[in-house]
């Protein structure tokens, strides 16, 4: 298996993999390694984004949804209950 050497690693972020590593009770470099893995093993998965833009764009959300037709403009306060009308 190859090696991977990394220099010039700021004081803190090694301090930070120990930490880490003492945590879960395994090796600054077994821990190195898990992170590299964690890291660089989704590459494949399609982002959020790209998952929404592949759902049905469904226009007729007015026949599913109720709409509040009048609004009371004022704010209400969350430990109060709204007295708002929704009309049928």
């Amino acid at each position: 298996m190859p090696d991977l050497i990394v220099r010039n690693v700021d004081a803190k972020i090694v301090r930070a993999l120990k930490a880490r590593a003492g945590r879960k009770g395994v090796s600054a470099e077994a821990e190195h390694r898990a992170i590299l893995e964690q890291a660089l093993s989704g590459e494949d998965k399609p982002s959020l984004a790209a998952y929404l833009l592949t759902m049905p764009k469904l226009d007729f959300d007015d026949d599913v949804f109720a709409r509040v037709e009048e609004r009371d403009s004022r704010p209400v306060p969350f430990a109060r209950k709204s007295k708002r009308r929704v009309s049928r």
